[in-house]
């Protein structure tokens, strides 16, 4: 997968950019505020599909199924981009998601 082969190269050649940003993101997701995780992934979903970061989306999909969300959820959460970011961008979300839970389910 390209992403784990960029991230990997990304920790080799840089550990100490890699821990920094890896030490604020846990900041921020779990002791920014009061969301559970649960919300916290969905929002993560919506923000990185509408400004268009498919890698992103992947990864944050991952991440909220592990935490408990549905594939409803997804679909809705993306669902949500269209009177926001524009219907095009919801549609090319939604076409990840299909094709995420696609391959997620053979």
């Amino acid at each position: 997968m390209k992403i784990r082969e960029n991230l990997d190269a990304l920790m080799e050649r840089h550990p100490e950019i890699y821990e920094a940003y890896t030490q604020f993101g846990k900041a921020v997701h779990e002791q920014g505020g009061p969301l559970d995780a649960r919300t916290r992934w969905l929002i993560k979903v919506a923000t990185s599909s509408a400004l268009g970061f498919p890698k992103a989306q992947l990864t944050h999909m991952i991440k909220a199924l592990d935490a408990g969300c549905t594939p409803e959820e997804l679909e809705h959460t993306i669902l949500l981009l269209a009177p926001t970011a524009g219907f095009p961008r919801m549609m090319e979300a939604m076409e990840r998601l299909r094709e995420f839970l696609q391959e997620a389910r053979p």
